[in-house]
């Protein structure tokens, strides 16, 4: 075994093509598929945002942008709206915890009152948005049906 052999593996590509046309060919594949794969990240990106901008999220604030790095659901507009508005980032259901937890203690004292419950209007559309499976809109309907009946 030669210790000493010098190998230079930073050939021009004017002698690459002379020697093997082959390695030229994959060392400008290898190229190619570099920038494709630079492309495809940008594209990704530009439809990521397309998809904020579509439903209408600020995108210059910062809590915004925190939002927008952070958010792993669905990229469609409504599912993208409705996160935000759980976050509180656009107009909508304004999630607001301390009115939730005094309305459950209202609820709450009122049940055990003896108050009936079923005085106050039911937002039978709100329940229905909330639903999260189609058996469950179904047991909405069928209230709202009994209810109304």
């Amino acid at each position: 075994m030669q210790e000493d052999q010098d190998f230079d593996y930073e050939e021009t590509d004017q002698q690459t093509a002379e020697k093997n046309p082959l390695r030229k060919h994959l060392r400008d594949l290898e190229k190619e598929v570099v920038e494709l794969r630079k492309e495809k990240a940008e594209a990704a990106q530009a439809k990521r945002e397309l998809a904020f901008a579509k439903a209408g999220i600020p995108m210059e604030t910062p809590m915004a942008k925190y939002f927008i790095k952070g958010y792993d659901g669905e990229l469609t507009p409504e599912a993208i709206k409705e996160a935000a508005s759980e976050a509180g980032l656009v107009a909508g259901v304004k999630v607001n915890p301390l009115q939730e937890e005094a309305n459950a203690w209202k609820r709450s004292n009122q049940v055990s009152n003896g108050t009936n419950l079923e005085d106050e209007p039911v937002d039978w559309a709100a329940r229905i948005a909330n639903a999260s499976s189609e058996k469950e809109v179904m047991e909405i309907l069928d209230r709202a049906r009994a209810t109304l009946s």
